[in-house]
C-alpha cells in the first residue's frame, strides 16, 4: 500500500463487523493525510488494529466497533480541513472544535456525546498501543445529555398481550412468545434474537442470557412462561426439520428471526394497544424494570436482571417510580384534584 496506491485511496478489510463476514472500507480522499499522521503505523493497520482492540479486547459489539471506526474517519477529515497532518500536534482545542461543529450542524447532545466517547476510545488506544504521548481528551468535556425518563407501557396495556389477539398459527405463537418474554424478562431485542434452545433451562426456570460485553447472566422465568416455551418448542421441532438451527425463535419456515423482525412484532401489536409515543422492544425493557420497582423489587436486583454494569444505569427507574407515585396520589387523594 505504498506510492500511487495511496493517492488513489486506501482499501482495507475488517473482520467481524457484522455476521462474521468481511467488510471493506475505502478511504478515497485523505489516505495520504492519514499516513502522514501515523508516521510509523500505516492507516490501514492503525484502523484495523483499533477495530480489533475495541471488538476483541474491549469486547464491544460489532455495531459499536463499526460506529467508532466511522467517527475516527470523520474526525480525520475535520483535522485535514484544519491543515493538521500530525497527531502529535492535535490538542483538545481541535476536538472541541469538532464538537462545536457537530452541535452547529444540529446534532443532538446525545449524538455528540457518543462521538466524543468514540474519540476518547481512539486516543486512549493510540496512547496505549501506538506511542501517542499527549492525553488529548483530558481537557475535553462533552455536552450534557438531557435526562429523559424512560417510556414504559401502563400495566393495563402490557396485560393486553395475554389476550387472544394472536393468530392461531405458528407465526402467531412466535409473536406472542416474543412479547411475553420481553415483558417478563426485560431482555434487549438482540439478546432475545440470539437466545438458543440450550440457553433455556425449563427444569430450573432460568434463561442464560449473553449480554453486552459478552457477559452472561441468569434471568428467572415464571411457571406460565416456562409452559409457553415448552409448548412452543414442541411446535418448533417440525418447523426446523428442513433448516436445523439452535436459535429459539424461528418463523413459519423454520428460519431464525432477527432484531428487525422483533421490532416489527412489537410495533404491530403495541401501537394500537398503547398510548405511549414509542412502542419499541426497549420500551418493554423499561416497562419490566419500572413495574418490578413499583411492586417492591430492589434496585440492586433489577440491576442484575437487566445486566447493567453499574447501578447508575438502573437508578433512572427510581425517577419513573416517583412519577408513578405522583400520578397515583393525584388520582387517589381527594384534595389532589381540587382547584
Amino acid at each position: 500500500m505504498r506510492g500511487g496506491g495511496l493517492e488513489r485511496g486506501l482499501v482495507f478489510s475488517l473482520w467481524g463487523l457484522g455476521g462474521g463476514e468481511k467488510k471493506n472500507f475505502e478511504i478515497l480522499t485523505f489516505g495520504t493525510f492519514f499516513l502522514r499522521i501515523f508516521a510509523v503505523v500505516k492507516v490501514s493497520e492503525a484502523i484495523e488494529h483499533f477495530a480489533e482492540y475495541v471488538s476483541a479486547e474491549r469486547r464491544l459489539s460489532a455495531g459499536t466497533t463499526k460506529y467508532y471506526v466511522g467517527v475516527v474517519m470523520e474526525f480525520a477529515q475535520h483535522l485535514e480541513g484544519l491543515g493538521i497532518v500530525d497527531v502529535e500536534g492535535v490538542t483538545a482545542r481541535e476536538v472541541r472544535d469538532f464538537q462545536m461543529q457537530q452541535m452547529d450542524q444540529g446534532k443532538r447532545p446525545g449524538t455528540v456525546v457518543k462521538k466524543i466517547a468514540a474519540l476518547r476510545a481512539w486516543f486512549k488506544y493510540l496512547r496505549r498501543h501506538e506511542g501517542l504521548e499527549r492525553d488529548v481528551m483530558a481537557q475535553v468535556t462533552p455536552p450534557k445529555r438531557p435526562q429523559r425518563l424512560p417510556v414504559c407501557f401502563r400495566e393495563q396495556e402490557a396485560e393486553k398481550i395475554y389476550g387472544d389477539s394472536f393468530p392461531d398459527t405458528f407465526d402467531g405463537q412466535t409473536e406472542r412468545l416474543v412479547l411475553r418474554v420481553l415483558y417478563e424478562t426485560g431482555l434487549r431485542r438482540s439478546e432475545l434474537a440470539s437466545l438458543t434452545v440450550g440457553s433455556v433451562d425449563l427444569g430450573t426456570g432460568y434463561i442464560k442470557v449473553r449480554g453486552k460485553g459478552n457477559k452472561e447472566r441468569l434471568v428467572p422465568i415464571e411457571n406460565e412462561l416456562a409452559d409457553n416455551i415448552s409448548r412452543y418448542l414442541a411446535l418448533r421441532e417440525e418447523k426446523v426439520a428442513a433448516h436445523p438451527t439452535d436459535r429459539l425463535l424461528v418463523d413459519g419456515k423454520g428460519k431464525p428471526i432477527g432484531d428487525n423482525k422483533i421490532y416489527r412484532i412489537v410495533e404491530h401489536y403495541m401501537r394500537p394497544l398503547s398510548t405511549t409515543d414509542r412502542t419499541s422492544p426497549h420500551v418493554f425493557r423499561h416497562t419490566f424494570a419500572t413495574h418490578m420497582l413499583n411492586e417492591g423489587a430492589s434496585i440492586e436486583a433489577i440491576k442484575e436482571l437487566l445486566g447493567h454494569s453499574s447501578l447508575s444505569s438502573t437508578e433512572i427507574y427510581t425517577h419513573v417510580s416517583r412519577e408513578h407515585l405522583k400520578e397515583t396520589y393525584k388520582h387517589a387523594h381527594p384534595r389532589a384534584h381540587k382547584k
